[in-house]
Order: structure tokens, then sequence, then C-alpha cells
């Protein structure tokens, strides 16, 4: 049915008696028409065009509940004008709108295969998607996330406990997850580009005492259960992580060069370094028994297998020693500071910690200003001896 709508007839217009549905379009601009249906109250504006290819498509503008006469009308001339500018196709959007992959689908069928082989730390994103992201996002389409949910969930999963650092992981794997959507061209664009994240300073660094040291390794000297405090020895002297240890394999070890291989596999930055062995971690090697018996340094000589995890033993260890907070990583960081203590440059520091990023040493710049002040003292000698040698 052809008319000038106005408000009035807007309201009064219904589906007559034996049809399914009535059409009211229009005459002030053409294209626009208010539908009415038989099966229900619910009248809605549309807007009939054609589509690229010469087709009849209409695009959906609202209901009169949400959108008033005049308004419609000026929504119709703007996405007639967009659709006649940009070569816009509203309708075929809506239908891959809601044909789009949901967050599970993304998942699952597609960064899954993608970052599995690629990424060394995949295990720790699936274990954020499946305990954050997806008993909130999985079933969402990813044209309908918005950078609001992101920031929401990144906010609901910090004030239930998580740490500033964990929340800021669950934004970053949704931004990744997005990213590769679009670059994969599954959409357009990605609302969680650019999002806030918390970033608060989580680098925390132990360094031990002299006394809390003395203490340690008097209960890793005594303690019955050797293996564990040898390898805690071993951290301890070297300054590697607990994976490269218990990785470790003889045929990487040269005991008469003093130096140990870290294979680009078993390296948190994928690169393979070579680890000089003090003569304290020799000692340790010296006396684990496992060597010309097992491939792995590390290995319990009761079963054969290698250790994987010292975590409960540790647990007890440190608590005898009287440091019930002390993490085995806070070995790393000891480590490092009697290097930078013992007047080592930060560089030779990056280099024995494996650091593939300088910037990540810096963290120990502030326990040097002694060893600088040493250094600076061995100028003014020198200058303090030329002064006398002058004078005379």
């Amino acid at each position: 049915m052809q008319l000038k709508l106005t408000d009035t007839e807007v309201n009064q217009a219904h589906c007559p008696e034996g049809h399914s549905k009535m059409e009211y379009c229009d005459t002030t601009v053409p294209g626009l028409y208010l539908l009415t249906r038989a099966s229900g109250p619910t009248k809605t504006y549309f807007l009939r065009y054609k589509n690229a290819v010469g087709k009849t498509a209409h695009a959906k503008i609202g209901r009169i509940s949400d959108v008033s006469l005049a308004d419609a009308r000026k929504k119709a001339k703007a996405l007639k004008a967009d659709i006649a500018s940009n070569n816009r196709d509203p309708q075929a959007e809506t239908k891959a709108r809601k044909n789009a992959l949901t967050f599970d689908e993304l998942w699952e069928h597609h960064y899954v295969p993608f970052a599995q082989p690629r990424k060394r730390s995949f295990k720790r994103d699936e274990q954020v998607y499946r305990l954050q992201i997806k008993p909130e996002l999985g079933h969402v389409r990813i044209t309908h996330v918005t950078r609001q949910q992101v920031q929401t969930l990144a906010a609901s999963c910090k004030a239930s406990g998580l740490s500033a650092a964990s929340a800021d992981h669950v934004s970053k794997l949704i931004r990744r997850l997005l990213s590769l959507a679009v670059e994969w061209e599954f959409i357009e664009k990605n609302p969680a580009k650019g999002i806030q994240l918390f970033n608060e300073d989580n680098q925390v660094e132990h360094y031990l005492s002299d006394a809390q040291l003395r203490k340690l390794l008097s209960v890793l000297q005594t303690d019955a259960n050797r293996p564990v405090c040898q390898i805690c020895m071993f951290l301890l002297s070297t300054g590697c992580r607990l994976n490269e240890a218990l990785t470790a394999e003889w045929a990487f070890i040269d005991l008469d060069r003093k130096t140990w291989r870290v294979s680009a596999a078993n390296s948190k930055s994928g690169k393979a370094r070579v680890v000089p062995l003090s003569d304290a971690a020799v000692d340790v090697l010296n006396a684990v028994g496992s060597q010309d018996k097992h491939a792995f340094v590390f290995t319990n000589l009761k079963t054969g297998k290698r250790y994987t995890h010292i975590a409960h033993t540790w647990q007890r260890l440190r608590k005898k020693a009287g440091l019930p907070k002390l993490r085995l990583h806070d070995l790393r960081h000891t480590y490092a500071s009697m290097l930078v203590n013992a007047g080592e440059s930060l560089y030779v520091v990056q280099q024995c910690l494996g650091h593939a990023d300088g910037r990540v040493t810096q963290r120990y710049a502030h326990l040097a200003p002694q060893t600088l002040q040493n250094a600076a003292s061995k100028a003014s000698d020198k200058i303090r001896e030329a002064m006398g040698t002058a004078a005379e």
C-alpha cells in the first residue's frame, strides 16, 4: 500500500484479515515502508533497496516502539546514501553477523590449530580460555562482542581474586583472538585493540640476605631428600629456570670446560644458550649420581624417570629453613644479585641468565650502586696518586 505515512496512520496500521503481512510504503522517502504481521502486534520500519547485483534487498531500521517516523525517515535517507556511495549491502552484512563464528568456534577450529604448534605458552592460553573466557564469551559471536564486555570481564576476573597480571592476560588473549580474526578476514575490526590494561608491577624480586642464604644452605646440605636439595643447589649456583634444570641432559654438559648448553626447545626465549658452570654447580653435578646411567641429569635413581616437579618438597624445605615465602624463582634472583654485587656488568648478568631483552635485566640495576661507587673510588685513587706524584 502506497501512502504518505503519518504518525496516526502508523499507529492505526494493521495486517488485514486473510493476510500474513502488509507493507505500508511511504511516498515521502521512496523505499521506506512499515511492515505489519498477522502473527503479532509488532510494527517495524524497513528500507527496500537494490544490492550490487540488482536484486531487491531489505534493511531493518527499527520497531515503532524504538524509532519515530521522523527518525525512520532520517535513517532511511542516510542508509540509502551510504548504500549508493559505498556500495554497501546491509542485508548481507546482517546475515554475515548472524552466521559469524562464536568465540568457541574461533578458538577450537582456528586458534588452537594455529597457536598450539607455534606458541610455547599455549598451555597457559588454554587454561585462561577454559577458566575465564569460555564461561562468559564462548557462546558469543565475535561480531557481537564489545570493548566494554572485554573490560568488564577483565575487571570481574581481578575482583574475583586474580592478580592484575592474570586479569591482563585475559584481555590480551581476547585481543589476540580478535586480531587474528581480522587477519583471517572473519571480522573487519578488533574491538579490543588498544584496550587499557591494569599493568600493575608484578616484577617481585626477593634476594636472600647473607643470613638467609646460610639458613637455606644449611638445610640443603643436610636434608634427607638429597635429589631435590641438589636441584635447588643447582638453581642457586647457575641462576637457571626450574624447567631448564629439570630438562638438563648430560649430552649438553661439558664438565672439563665447565659449560652447559641449554637447547632452544628448553629455553624460555626459544634460543639456545651456554651457561657457565661455577665450582658449586660442578659439585652438584658430581654428586647426583646419574652420569653415564641416565640421559637426564636430575633423574630419580630408583624409578629411572626424570624429576618433573619439586613443589611439595620445596615447600617443606623452605619452611624448615625459616623462609616460608621464598619462591624457587627467588634462587635465580639471588644468583643475579650475587653477580651484580660482585661487580659484574648488567650485560654479563643478562648473558648468564639468558635474557633475550636487556630491559628485563635492568630490574637488577638498583643492586649496583656500591659496585659503581667502588669503581669510582678506584678512579679517585688514581687521580690522587697522580696529584701526589705531580706535587713531588
